[in-house]
This record gives structure tokens, sequence and C-alpha cells, in this order.
């Protein structure tokens, strides 16, 4: 059942027209909103416009954005109600900078991305009030630009406020999200959710990111799904010594959701192939980071994370 609130945001700016962007822009753009679609790389922008963004696979859409700037300043300019930060974390800084005369009373910046305290980040720069993060359930690979195919989507995806006084918004936000298809839940969880979807991550995009292998074929191979499952332990060890929550049913939970991803090359191997900073220091390094924290070693993130690096900086 869809909450009654009197936030209602009409107007919305997605900032990152890869895949993930491409996706909440597009859902947005079909449920009738305007959408801004904001990118530095103009080639990825055009076709947003016309023909329109075009999803396929599980969910199978196209729809046309309102506008497409190469410009974060154009955004701020002429804000929107709600902006849906889909960059790589290692953008966040920038991003966040860019983006302080933005914040004022009723707008907000939506975390729509991979990692842990990528909002933390967002907030340093606009306050807690005005950021929001989600977790997001689908996994995409790009075909062409604004052209995308959705691999898995595991409805409902989550978002939860910072700061309490922005619950009713968050809520508006939720509604919104599913109102155009992106089922999207109100939560009072959502670090927990990220650090269970996090250690996930950790656990198969950087082994996928090393061996260039799909998931089912990380899956299937008993050597490798050793490594996924040290790396399981490892991350959920670091996530209690913490106290965060990710719940009993946790290992059987991953490894069937790990399983049902079939034949996807993950993010991180994306980008390896593509020649892109990665974003394990927000994953694998963010388990270490929390680790040292809590005085545990982490052999096994710690490692992983440098075989990704050396591959990044090849």
């Amino acid at each position: 059942m869809k909450d009654n609130n009197s936030y209602s945001p009409k107007r919305f700016a997605v900032i990152g027209a890869g895949p993930v962007g491409a996706i909440v822009a597009a859902f947005l753009a079909k449920g009738g909103y305007e959408v801004t679609l904001c990118d530095v790389v103009p080639s990825l922008l055009e076709p947003a416009l016309n023909p329109g963004i075009i999803l396929e696979g599980v969910d199978s859409l196209q729809a046309r954005v309102a506008k497409v700037t190469t410009s974060v300043d154009d955004i701020v300019n002429d804000p929107p109600d709600v902006i849906f930060v889909t960059v790589k974390a290692t953008a966040i800084p920038l991003i966040a900078s860019a983006l302080e005369n933005f914040v004022a009373e009723g707008r907000y910046v939506v975390s729509w991305q991979n990692g842990i305290d990528t909002e933390l980040d967002l907030a340093k720069h606009l306050g807690r009030q005005s950021v929001m993060r989600a977790v997001v359930n689908y996994g995409c690979v790009p075909l062409s630009p604004a052209h995308v195919r959705i691999a898995f989507h595991h409805r409902p995806h989550f978002l939860q406020e910072l700061d309490p006084q922005s619950r009713d918004a968050a809520i508006g936000i939720c509604n919104a999200l599913t109102d155009c298809g992106l089922t999207t839940h109100h939560t009072d969880r959502i670090t927990d959710m990220v650090w269970r979807k996090s250690v996930m991550n950790s656990c198969m995009n950087a082994i996928c990111a090393v061996t260039g292998k799909t998931m089912i074929e990380i899956i299937i191979d008993p050597i490798l799904f050793n490594l996924v499952d040290s790396l399981i332990k490892e991350g959920v060890a670091v996530a209690r010594a913490n106290e965060f929550v990710l719940g009993s049913d946790f290992y059987p939970y991953c490894i069937n959701y790990i399983k049902n991803a079939g034949n996807h090359k993950p993010s991180m191997l994306q980008d390896i192939e593509a020649g892109r900073r990665t974003e394990v220091d927000y994953i694998n390094g963010k388990i270490v980071e929390y680790g040292a924290q809590a005085g545990m070693a982490t052999p096994y993130n710690t490692m992983i994370r440098g075989l990704v690096k050396a591959l990044e900086s090849r």
C-alpha cells in the first residue's frame, strides 16, 4: 500500500548517463515526470532525446527525457526537486562539490549507487537533511549509448533519508518511483541493507574483475567458489563486529542471489575491460577499513582489492 504523503516531486535530474542512470531516467520519463539527464560525455546523452532511452531484457520500454546537459551547473541553475546521483562512487567528491548551491528546502539528492558510505560523502558537502540513500536491485549491461540490457531486476528497491526531518520527502520519492515501475520501499534500515548488498558485491565483483569470468562461471568453478565463500564470511564477520545487522539467513540468501544473476558481467569487470577506475575502494576497501576499525584482519578483501587496483593501474 502506498503511503499518503504531501511531498510529490515532479521534476528530476539524473547525474550519470551510464546504464544505472539510464534505467532510472527511462522509468521516470515513462511515468510522465520531467527528467534531465546529465553526463560529461555528450555521445551518451544525444539518443536519450531521440529516439529515447531503450531498455530491454527483463524490463522492456523506451522513453525520451525532457532535457540533457553536460554540466551540473545547468541543473543547479534550473533546479529540479530531486537529483539521483548514479555515477561511480569515485566521482562523488567532484559531484558533491558541484551541487553545493543546489541545497534548499524541498530539494533532495539521492545516492542511487553501489558501495559503502556514498551517502556520507555526499552529506559532507550537502548536509544530512538534503541527502538520501538507496539500495538498488538490478543488474545491467550497456549495449550502446542510451540502450541498456537489464540482466536481472529484483524488486523492490529501498530508500531512506539521513535526517529524520526528511522522512516525508523520502516516502514521497518512493511513491514517485513506485508509480513509474521502479518499485521502491521506504526503510529505516538502509545501512544494514547497504552492507548486505556490499558484502555480496565484495565476494563476486572483484573476483569477476580479476578473472574476467561472469558470475555463473565463478559459481560453477569449485576453486573460485571457495574464494567467494571466504570473502562472504570475512565480510559478514566485519559487518557484525561493527554491529550492522545482516540477518541469520544472510549466507543462503547471498548464495541464492548470486546464482540467480546468471551469465552476467558485474560492473567492476565491465570497468576493467573498458579501462576505467572501479569502485573497489568503496566495496572491498570499505570492508578492510571497517575491519581495521574493529581490530580485525581482512586478508581476503585486502588481497582482492590489491589485485583489482593493480589491474586499474595497467
